[in-house]
């Protein structure tokens, strides 16, 4: 039971790197330069833990605060917003807008691929396995929506920021869920992954339909012609980064001209690739591009995605104005109350008046604990709240900062819940351990006394 307990790690899709490489002479290092292959191999499935994604995305967003927060203040707001780029396709656009209509869409590419596994070969392939992680993803984002929307109602705030709080940062969920349920389920594991792709997919929603600006039709046809062609290529087999990546680019920027935010483009595409493997395939084209691209979006997309986005002024009486301030309260009870609630409620009444059942490893003290760490919102969040208070500085920085407390106080929640749990399931490997050990030395004392009394008899 204990091997069921532990989590399971990924099956790299590619070979490890010979331990012992045949020797051979090599120059020295050069600055910045090209890194052998074992270290490149290395570095690479690195980025493909939520660890270390996890990690990495968490010192850039504390760097990023640092920044803003010292006298070189002034330096992270020019460098945030010097301007590069072709000016003539539009895409003149600062450093901060590159990072989060850009690089963040290389995350959604990489969700898209998620989505596409999990709907073909995953939890969502049979339906009634999938409805209970669906229903719970969907109640894990009205109740935050609800809650937003009931404290800006009694206070006179705003509902321009009701979806801030409805998303789920599924690297930073995974990375905590990573380093400290070591010996929790595999199955909390599949059910955190489920939930945050659904939930990915439901905040790409919300981008597209509430927070599109002027529809330009010409540029979002051709983004649909591009799409097409994309998935023209696709199924006639062409291979070749070298047509693909361009294509993509093309895509990209054609989406953002369009007035959609051009993450659609990004998750459009991974949803258009198989995830699903041939005869004589030792995996699909999705899970290799998804293989190869991760460490890129999480070792750098990402990061650098959170150091422009995160860089708020915090003082003590900004963060005095995150319970004080409506628009900032709601964020900050929509991540730490409503996910909570709305993710174990929806779990618990879908398994009470329907014929869905939670995995039979796990209690319902395990659901809660995963539905007080999806209120980790952070990335997306971040990227609604600056999409849905465009135009208003002050009040996006407080925003921002609502986000990160609601996002720690969910952190050190959840954590607390999952170590209390972890240690539990600690407890049951030890006694079961112990069992066999003891039924191991009862078994060799019976065939010892056995074996004197067969010598007794024949003397």
């Amino acid at each position: 039971m204990c091997a069921v307990l532990s989590n399971q790690p990924e099956v790299p899709l590619v070979a490890a790197p010979d331990p012992k490489p045949r020797s051979r002479p090599r120059a020295g290092l050069t600055f910045l330069g090209r890194l052998p292959r074992t270290e490149r191999a290395y570095i690479a499935d690195a980025l493909r833990t939520e660890t270390v994604g996890g990690m990495l995305l968490l010192i850039a967003a504390i760097t990023a605060l640092a920044w803003a927060n010292t006298p070189l203040s002034h330096s992270y707001e020019s460098v945030s917003d010097f301007h590069l780029g072709p000016g003539a396709l539009g895409l003149h656009l600062s450093v901060e807008h590159w990072a989060a209509d850009g690089l963040i869409a290389v995350f959604f590419f990489v969700a898209g691929i998620e989505l596409k596994r999990e709907l073909v070969a995953g939890e969502l392939r049979n339906p009634r396995a999938a409805a209970l992680p669906v229903i719970a993803a969907l109640c894990g984002m009205a109740a935050p929506a609800v809650v937003y929307a009931v404290v800006n109602a009694v206070s006179g705030g705003s509902m321009d920021g009701w979806a801030v709080p409805t998303a789920t940062d599924i690297a930073f969920a995974l990375a905590v869920l990573a380093v400290i349920g070591t010996s929790l389920p595999s199955a909390l594991r599949a059910f955190l992954l489920t939930l945050a792709v659904v939930d990915d997919l439901f905040a790409i929603l919300i981008i597209a339909v509430f927070f599109a600006g002027k529809i330009h039709f010409a540029a979002l046809g051709g983004a649909v012609l591009g799409l097409v062609v994309f998935w023209l290529l696709l199924r006639m087999n062409v291979r070749g980064w070298y047509i693909y990546v361009p294509l993509a680019l093309i895509n990209w920027g054609l989406m953002y001209n369009s007035g959609v935010h051009a993450t659609i483009a990004g998750v459009a595409m991974g949803l258009m690739l198989r995830c699903t493997r041939r005869e004589g395939e030792s995996h699909s084209p999705g899970e290799h591009i998804e293989h190869l691209v991760r460490p890129f979006s999480a070792g750098f997309a990402v990061p650098l995605f959170a150091l422009f986005a995160a860089g708020v002024s915090v003082s003590g009486s900004a963060l005095g104005d995150v319970f004080s301030r409506p628009e900032t309260l709601g964020v900050v009870l929509g991540l730490v109350v409503g996910k909570a609630v709305g993710i174990f409620g929806g779990t618990w009444l879908t398994a009470r008046f329907t014929r869905a059942e939670i995995n039979k490893d796990l209690a319902w003290a395990d659901v809660f604990a995963v539905s007080a760490l999806a209120g980790i919102g952070f990335t997306v969040s971040l990227l609604i709240g600056e999409l849905a208070f465009t135009g208003d500085t002050a009040l996006t920085g407080e925003i921002k900062a609502s986000v990160f407390v609601g996002s720690v106080i969910a952190a050190v929640i959840s954590s607390i819940l999952l170590r209390l749990r972890n240690r539990k399931y600690q407890a049951i490997c030890l006694a079961e351990e112990t069992d066999d050990e003891l039924s191991a030395e009862t078994g060799r004392s019976e065939r010892t006394g056995a074996a004197g009394g067969d010598e007794d008899s024949r003397a």
